[in-house]
């Protein structure tokens, strides 16, 4: 019997000729590069160091895009900016030891955020593998073991044959729902060795999706139809996947009032007249969420952010629809669904009845009211005005990155719309290099990066690396001197603040002694400055000195 693969596998005699006869000169490094570059790579980030050499030199010889970064940790932003932005995955090339620890940090935000990032780090010669103390530079008893709670996934290669299906499995789990980041080491002496193997042809590497159990979705399919009050809360497993036109869609058949979490934003039209936006954190929202009898989480897993810092107690039915098989039912009991969110939506848009009582938006209004009411009621007109000038400032298809600092918790919950953000795992640093990855993606819009004083610190090397490749970001840096969420907890918890307070530089002379143009602006003139920033050619810097406050809480 003659099966279809059997044709596939055997080579033609040019495949053949070109095996028994690769070109000289090249070295392990030249095979990751043509593996990566057969599976459709065509940019890296990262960081050079001693034990990754020919790898960076097999880069060089290549056809493939290289944006180096000052920091491994900022690279490691950048390449999860740049797997948020494409949906592909995002290479990141590191060196051993310090090199490679120093990208935890951002890897545990891409781990957190579902970016596919998949990083490729050299490690110590062969000889040197296994635990032995062989005082070899950079030397971990066993490096990946830093990396194993962190990634979806480790791969370590021994020998030069080993490379094209190491790095096809980490490319292949990345890229699994639900995404996330993955890493690969390679020891030094593979990748400086002169091969003899065959140049590396272009494969597929790609899963298969993740489709819901009929029987699942059929119960879930009678439980939404037979609602009385359903509603929906929309994670970033919605935005991850492409499914905002099937969330609207169902929503629009049920009458199913919308929010969003912070990670889910732009999930679901603002302005619709079914959205109750992103208020997660206001208790008006959680008691509606509440009141539902049926409630569909898609893409979600009720974390701290998502549940009122786990006030949220439903009352009603839950249907979760999640890839990461670990959230599921992680928080809450539910009819779990483990699938892709787009699968899954339509499986439910195709059984689903169409309900014509319209009364949800009603409901929503109300909610949106009982929330407005309550701002109104602190004195925040600065805080609302600021980032109300922000959205003004940004032009329409352009995205934005914001880290942990009070503007950006601000915009989790006001923000009109699509935003990237580091709240997956917190972490400070990420906005500015992050845009710099999301400005490689998409050179064609400007980017938008915030940054507090504190934060903004942790990468203000990038500054050299935007203005080296003539990166669109602006950076608004909003200087509260010091660390001002955390000033604001410790002062309501404690009465006063630790270590909060910050000596910094002057930010535009530092920018500008980059070569990065920068201005300092006041609320009156941000929208203009921010604006004439955003559309100025490459990296720029936009300084508003500013003391920003939140809103009240709910939860405690």
């Amino acid at each position: 019997m003659t099966h279809d693969h059997d044709i596939v596998l055997r080579p033609t005699a040019a495949q053949t000729a070109a095996a028994l006869n690769p070109p000289p000169g090249r070295t392990g490094g030249d095979l990751v590069v043509e593996t990566l570059a057969g599976l459709g790579a065509t940019t890296v980030f990262g960081l050079p160091g001693q034990h990754a050499l020919a790898l960076f030199d097999a880069v060089r010889r290549s056809d493939l895009g290289y944006i180096g970064l000052r920091v491994e940790n900022n690279a490691g932003f950048a390449a999860d900016a740049y797997g948020r932005i494409t949906g592909e995955a995002a290479l990141l090339l590191l060196s051993t030891g310090p090199g490679a620890l120093t990208s935890l940090a951002a890897l545990q935000e891409a781990a957190a955020a579902s970016s596919p990032v998949i990083a490729i780090s050299s490690q110590v010669p062969t000889a040197g593998l296994g635990g032995g103390r062989h005082g070899y530079l950079h030397e971990l008893r066993d490096q990946k073991a830093s990396f194993r709670d962190v990634v979806k996934s480790v791969h370590t290669v021994r020998g030069q044959s080993q490379v094209p299906s190491a790095i096809a499995a980490a490319w292949e789990s990345a890229l699994t729902a639900p995404h996330g980041p993955v890493w690969v080491e390679i020891p030094q002496d593979v990748l400086l060795a002169e091969t003899a193997l065959p140049v590396v042809t272009p494969m597929d590497a790609f899963p298969e999706d993740l489709v819901p159990r009929p029987e699942l979705t059929a119960v879930a399919a009678e439980l939404l139809a037979g609602a009385a009050r359903p509603a929906i809360i929309a994670g970033g497993g919605v935005v991850r996947a492409d499914a905002s036109g099937k969330l609207l869609a169902l929503a629009e058949r049920l009458d199913a009032p919308v929010v969003t979490t912070f990670g889910g934003k732009g999930a679901f039209p603002w302005e619709h007249p079914l959205s109750l936006q992103s208020w997660l954190e206001d208790r008006h929202t959680t008691d509606f969420l509440e009141d539902a009898d049926v409630l569909l989480v898609v893409g979600s897993g009720l974390g701290e952010l998502s549940s009122n810092y786990h006030t949220f107690q439903p009352r009603g039915r839950i249907v979760q629809i999640e890839a990461d098989l670990g959230k599921l039912e992680s928080n809450h009991p539910a009819l779990g669904i483990h699938a892709d969110a787009r699968i899954a939506l339509q499986a439910l848009l195709e059984t689903v009845p169409e309900r014509t009582d319209g009364a949800a938006a009603e409901r929503v209004r109300t909610v949106l009211a009982k929330v407005r009411a309550r701002i109104d009621a602190q004195d925040l007109g600065e805080e609302r005005r600021i980032l109300a000038a922000v959205r003004e400032a940004l032009p329409a298809g352009a995205p934005s990155f914001w880290d942990m600092t009070i503007l950006a918790y601000w915009a989790w919950s006001a923000w009109p719309g699509a935003m990237h953000s580091a709240q997956g795992a917190g972490g400070l640093g990420y906005a500015f290099p992050a845009a710099l990855g999301a400005a490689v993606a998409d050179p064609s819009h400007p980017v938008l990066a915030v940054s507090g004083d504190g934060g903004a610190m942790y990468s203000i090397a990038e500054l050299a690396t935007a203005k080296q490749y003539g990166l669109p970001v602006t950076w608004l840096i909003v200087d509260d001197g010091g660390y001002g969420i955390l000033r604001e907890y410790m002062t309501d918890t404690f009465g006063e603040a630790t270590a909060t307070e910050l000596a910094r530089p002057d930010f535009v002379a530092l920018a500008e002694s980059f070569g990065v143009p920068a201005v300092r602006t006041s609320a009156d003139t941000l929208t203009a400055d921010l604006s004439k920033a955003l559309a100025a050619p490459g990296p720029s810097v936009v300084v508003l000195p500013a003391l920003l406050k939140m809103f009240a809480p709910t939860h405690l």
